[in-house]
């Protein structure tokens, strides 16, 4: 268990949630931070979808706007760790899955009142349509619900492998936010993994997140020559369920000694890996080739301890690791 020291030397404990309904309000308080500032989140609870027939009450719905190409909804679920993780969170999340597909005049109809009654919403939208392809919210709202299937959210205080392993059993793209509070006398600190961090760490300012289309994946030299080099696949990869769809190349970064990006393939396919969470990766034959070396730059840190995102052409174009990741570029 995590404990947290200040710069004056107070120590923060974890602080246990008793009852679910106070972690909720925390995790509203905090949306714009937890979820991301470039997507809205719409805290109501409403029942959707047929009562005795997959009916669910989602604790709220994030729009996320994130890439202007492909916006996506998602269902929310806020849950403590003391609740059953087979008989009730995977329950929840199969009834979104049904709900939202038995029910996707209600979502609408729901999100529009919301958004009609709030005007910073409305501010934020008009800024995506600026910028994107739809022109206005009923199209918006027409393309994340009927012409695609909404995602999950699962935003709990501990990720355990359990939960983990109820996941890959689920067919509704699901993503988990493990989220904690500290305290320290009446001082609360939270502790939890943004949304996206995975995809959004060290996007350079001058990259649209449109852009990015390769996963890069670090890897040692065994795995690398048997998987990447002789069977065209990689295997075991956690994967963002945003990027699940956006992926059209895979890079390996091979570890120490080496210490760079050496090669690029297409990708021909992803599928679940086994009855886990994690993805297998498979290269279009024929399309597996060796790039000049994109090695270590002067900034510390920038070597992928786990799969990252990038875009195609910088990768080729980078003479460095900095050109890639660093934020300031």
């Amino acid at each position: 268990m995590y404990k947290i020291i200040d710069e004056s030397g107070n120590l923060y404990c974890q602080y246990k949630y008793e009852k679910e309904a106070e972690f909720e309000r925390m995790v509203v308080s905090n949306a714009e931070a937890i979820f991301g500032a470039s997507g809205i989140y719409f805290d109501m609870k409403r029942l959707i979808g047929t009562p005795k027939k997959g009916a669910a009450v989602p604790d709220g719905y994030y729009l996320d706007l994130t890439f202007h190409d492909n916006p996506r909804l998602y269902l929310v679920e806020v849950e403590l760790t003391g609740h059953d993780v087979y008989g009730h969170i995977g329950e929840q999340i199969l009834r979104f899955g049904i709900s939202s597909e038995t029910d996707k005049y209600k979502m609408k109809s729901l999100l529009l009142d919301n958004i009609d009654r709030d005007f910073s919403k409305k501010e934020k939208l008009c800024q995506f349509f600026r910028e994107s392809r739809y022109g206005n919210i009923n199209e918006l709202l027409d393309k994340v619900i009927f012409d695609s299937k909404p995602a999950a959210i699962i935003v709990i205080d501990e990720a355990t492998e359990e939960l983990s392993n109820v996941m890959g059993q689920l067919t509704m793209a699901t993503e988990v936010i493990e989220a904690q509070t500290y305290i320290c006398g009446n001082e609360r600190l939270h502790r939890f993994t943004p949304f996206k961090d995975d995809v959004l760490t060290g996007l350079p300012a001058a990259e649209d997140a449109d852009e990015l289309d390769t996963i890069v994946v670090p890897a040692r030299k065994e795995g690398f020559e048997e998987e990447f080099l002789k069977n065209n696949r990689w295997f075991a990869v956690r994967i963002s369920g945003a990027m699940l769809d956006r992926i059209r190349y895979i890079a390996a970064y091979q570890v120490a000694p080496v210490s760079g990006i050496t090669y690029i393939a297409e990708v021909d396919r992803i599928e679940k890996y086994k009855d886990t969470n994690k993805y297998i990766v498979l290269f279009r034959p024929g399309s597996l080739k060796k790039i000049n070396k994109v090695g270590l730059g002067r900034k510390k840190g920038q070597a992928p301890q786990a799969p990252r995102y990038s875009s195609y052409d910088r990768i080729l174009k980078a003479g460095s690791l900095d050109d890639i990741w660093d934020k300031s570029l």
